[in-house]
């Protein structure tokens, strides 16, 4: 790799090159990823190293803010699990206390949570209630009202139209037409009746 790609990367803040190299800045005795969102060097000032423990060597310390001392900080990524887990933990949560979980705007916890997993903590959480109501409705024999307040709406009617708009079916109608599948209905193989 030339040194001028590596500074097109330093000057991109390109996480493709993360690990493959470092830059350093002589005046502050700093080094970074190539991927560092910190202000660009004067290239005059810029070197390079292949490892970090080159750099330390050298007498260059770690950047505080991309971490380049340590081998993997996803610090972004670290915030999603943490707000997943939570999620995961107390199935439905008021949006207030996602973002008091990791110190972050409503906005920027949800932003952080899409880049990760593809979709919002809401989206996140009504896949996890919808999978429950599924559950509850194929395994248990409760009552469709009871099943709603076990997942978290508090009237019947939200939750049909919830999980109307999700599957498609009203819940008494999923049950009707799923409950065979996981009960000890016959089989049918070929035209042939297994019971």
């Amino acid at each position: 790799m030339t040194e001028q790609e590596m500074w097109e990367a330093v000057q991109q803040c390109d996480a493709n090159y993360d690990g493959l190299f470092f830059y350093a800045v002589k005046t502050t005795h700093i080094f970074c990823r190539p991927s560092c969102k910190s202000k660009l060097p004067k290239r005059e000032n810029v070197c390079y190293f292949k490892t970090a423990k080159d750099a330390e060597n050298e007498g260059f310390n770690p950047c505080k803010r991309c971490r380049s001392d340590l081998l993997n900080y996803q610090p972004m990524r670290d915030i999603a699990v943490k707000i997943k887990e939570k999620i995961d933990n107390a199935g439905k949560l008021k949006q207030d206390t996602l973002s008091e979980t990791v110190g972050l705007s409503l906005r920027r916890v949800t932003d952080i949570f899409k880049q990760t997993y593809g979709m919002t903590p809401k989206e996140y959480g009504g896949l996890l209630r919808l999978h429950t109501a599924k559950k509850l409705l194929l395994h248990t024999d409760k009552k469709i009202i009871d099943i709603a307040y076990i997942i978290g709406f508090s009237s019947l009617t939200t939750f049909n139209r919830f999980f109307k708009k999700q599957t498609g079916q009203a819940p008494t109608a999923y049950r009707k037409n799923h409950k065979c599948v996981y009960t000890a209905c016959p089989l049918t193989v070929d035209g042939t009746l297994f019971k």
